[in-house]
This record gives C-alpha cells, structure tokens and sequence, in this order.
C-alpha cells in the first residue's frame, strides 16, 4: 500500500508563524502523529506532501526519518491548487502494483484500526472512502448516495444545493484508491467549482462513470476524522485525545481522581494499584510500578518509578530514576541523572541532579544535591548544599554509608565524606571528612558587650 499525507496547508485561522501541521497536540505534532498511524500501516511507499512553512516541515521529516519505519519522502505542492492538485504531486514515487490510501496532516486521531477497515473494504479494486454521519456537517463535503444506497459521488459545501447541505453523512476526505485507476482520474480533474481548485473528492464521480464500485466504512467515532484549523478545534481535540488516554488508563485498573485532568504526552506506563491526582503531566516515556501514588499537580518526563513510591503534590521529575518504596515531596526536584535507591526520602524543596542515593537515605528540607555520590543510611540536612560548580567545571561529591550531614553545611566538590561520619551543623567542608569522626569548621562565637544597633539618621 502506498500512503500520501497532504500538509501543505498555511493554516490562517491558527494565526500562527508555525505550519498548521506542525502545532503540537499531546506534546508531538499533529503531522507526527499522523506518520505513526499511517507506519502502523506498514505501508510500502510513504509520501508527505508540504507547502507552506516548507523549511520547517522538511526538518521536522529529517527527525522523523531517524525513527524506524517506513522510509517517508516528501513533493512539494507549490502553488496549492486543491487536495487533487496536491495528490498529483506524488504520483512519481507511487508503485501502481499497490492501492494508495490519502491521509491529512492536520486530522491526527484516525485510528490504524479504522484506516484498515477502510483499506480491507476497498480491496485492491474498490474505492473507498471514510465517511461519518455529523449532526453539524456544516462546510463539510456531502456523501450523495442513489436509490440503492451506491454512493455516487461528493458535493462540497460550496456547491451544494439546500437539499444537499441536509445530508449529514460526511466525507472525512480520507480515500483509498487503485494507483492506476487513481492516476487517470487525477488527470482528468477540472477546477471548475466555487474554489477554481482541483477536488480530490471529484474522482468519486469519474470511479461511478468507470464501473468501479464506491465503498465506505465507517470510524468508531466523530473525533478521528476531526481536523484542526484554529487554536479553539486544536484545544477541542486536545481534551479528546486527553480523555481516551484517561479512558483507557481507567479500564487498565489506573485510579484517576479526575480523568478530565491529566495529560499524557508520550507513553504513560502503569502497573497494578497506581493512583494519580488532578492536574498531573506526563511526557516522553513514564513508567509507574505497582502501587504507585502520584500527588496533584506533578511533571513526570522520561521518568521511571518503583514499586510502592509515593510522589506527593507539585513535583517535577526529569529523566529520573526513583527507587522502590521511597517518597518523595512536595514541592521536589529531581533532574537529569538523578538515581534514587529503595526507601529513599527526598522532602520538600529538595533539589537533586545527577546524583545517585542509595537505599534508606534522606534529604527531607530545603537542600540542594548536585553532581553526587551518597550511600546508604545516609542524612541530608537542612539547607546542606553540594557546591559542584566553580563557574568553570563541575566536581563531584562522595557522602560514605551512615553520614550525617548537619544543616546548613556547603560541601565544597571534589570532597569525600568517610563512612559514618558527621559533618557539624553551619560547616563549610573544603576537606575529606575521616569516617567515623566529628568535623566541623565555625567561627567562635562572641558577644559583644555594649555594642548597640544603628538607628537611622533623621533628614
């Protein structure tokens, strides 16, 4: 099968500097998401073709080449003289042996099982076209069917009579048809319409006039076939997208407090028993073990958690490694590179980047962890800051198992604390500190008899 995706549309209504297609939905492009779906496929030939914004459109196809699938190439449509027009420009890369199947880069949740429904329909002799019945079709393209229910071909909103605009069966634009057959009837189009543009939808009429049949099927709902032309429909489909995660997060045994309040932008992973609060976000790859509890209003991205881990409220985790049975929050910070062993505390606004803690260490307040290594049974004080960073290189810092690090202390990196030791409260550490022995570095403490506070001088 070939596959042609047309994304050569400005977009106007999106008011946008941005290709339409290219105006992210569940944090990917609306033209990715219609690539996956059209690789799923598992198409022969997949063509994309681009217009407006055509720099930006080419790069984006650079990185989606970099995934592994179907080679994808690109024709450029220039000027954009209608949908058949833009079909026309990837007839040369198209295997004639193969049905080809149109696909739109702005329509991003048609479902693979949907589009193959279509594609068995149709076979290798058939027209097919994805059809939906709307109880608005207004400016949609209206399926008109004969007495024996045959469709017999497309009207536009535009070209409509009254009667005609009654129907409400839709056409989605998405058709698959013979390549050969395909080819001839492009070139026989006219632009002789309210538009003065080449339609693809007027092959519909040529397939009757050459015998061959005109199937439809059907998608399992309104919102696959939904494209976006403004910031509002993108919003729209945005909360529909969101809503079907949630639904089928909900049937897998997930606990959502609200399902109409997470968004999932990449692929969310859930074990048995995992309950996630209102208001949280999910990007690139997540997975949660069983029995994991997600406070409200956290930002998981490329993160993967234990088994019994409890996130409370208003976390941020970015590409993170959190150990079985630990807890962390509110209000954490866990960056790149940060590995949290078993029954790790991470407390409120902590901040820990790439660092790995072993299992049954804490840092429960206001401390920084940077660039380090800490074993286990290990105590991180109050305000405890690793200074990692002489505002050149990064150096790293080593806390042996059982230390404990008094608050307010700065370990000054590179520096080891030995094993069992304790770093005195208000300590500025620029020494290895031995294990098993008490340091500290303070200023004595004086007062100051008679000493009296300046006051202000009256003007």
């Amino acid at each position: 099968m070939n596959v042609v995706i047309l994304a050569a549309g400005m977009g106007k209504r999106m008011q946008s500097a941005l290709p339409k297609v290219l105006h992210p939905l569940a944090g990917k492009p609306l033209l990715s998401h219609v690539i996956h779906t059209a690789r799923g496929l598992s198409p022969s030939k997949l063509c994309v073709i681009y217009g407006h914004g055509g720099a930006a459109v080419l790069t984006h196809l650079e990185k989606e080449k970099q995934i592994p699938g179907t080679d994808i190439s690109a024709a450029l449509q220039e000027p954009q003289l209608g949908t058949g027009h833009a079909v026309m420009q990837a007839l040369p890369v198209l295997d004639e042996a193969h049905p080809t199947l149109i696909l739109y880069g702005d329509v991003p949740l048609t479902t693979a099982s949907s589009l193959q429904r279509l594609v068995d329909a149709a076979g290798g002799d058939k027209l097919g076209i994805l059809t939906v019945e709307q109880d608005d079709p207004f400016g949609l393209g209206r399926i008109i069917r004969n007495a024996d229910g045959a469709i017999e071909r497309i009207v536009e909103e535009k070209d409509a009579t009254p009667e005609q605009r009654a129907i409400k069966e839709i056409n989605s634009g998405i058709i698959v048809a013979p390549t050969r057959h395909l080819k001839k009837w492009l070139s026989a189009l006219q632009n002789n319409n309210a538009q003065g543009e080449y339609y693809l939808t007027d092959i519909v009429a040529q397939a009757v006039t050459d015998g061959v049949p005109v199937v439809s099927a059907q998608p399992s709902g309104q919102w696959e076939v939904a494209g976006v032309n403004s910031k509002v429909q993108l919003a729209q489909l945005e909360r529909i997208h969101q809503l079907n995660i949630a639904q089928a997060l909900l049937e897998k045994g997930v606990t959502l407090m609200d399902p109409a309040r997470i968004d999932v932008r990449g692929e969310l992973i859930c074990g048995r028993d995992v309950t996630i609060d209102v208001g949280c976000v999910f990007e690139g790859k997540v997975e949660l073990a069983d029995g994991v509890t997600v406070g409200a209003h956290s930002v998981l991205v490329n993160t993967k958690v234990g088994a019994g881990v409890n996130i409370k409220p208003f976390c941020h985790f970015e590409e993170a490694v959190v150990g079985a049975a630990s807890q962390v929050g509110p209000y954490a910070r866990l960056r790149p590179g940060t590995e949290l062993g078993e029954d790790v505390h991470i407390g409120n606004f902590v901040e820990v980047k790439n660092s790995q803690i072993a299992a049954h260490s804490k840092a429960n307040h206001l401390a920084y962890v940077g660039d380090a290594t800490i074993g286990s049974k290990v105590n991180v004080g109050a305000g405890v800051i690793t200074c990692n960073y002489d505002g050149a290189n990064k150096f790293r810092t080593v806390i042996e198992d059982d230390a404990f690090i008094g608050s307010d202390c700065q370990l000054v990196a590179p520096v080891t604390v030995g094993r069992g030791a304790t770093i005195g409260a208000g300590t500025t550490l620029t020494k290895d500190a031995p294990a098993e022995q008490l340091t500290l570095s303070r200023t004595k403490q004086m007062s100051l008899a008679g000493w009296k506070r300046p006051v202000k001088i009256k003007k």
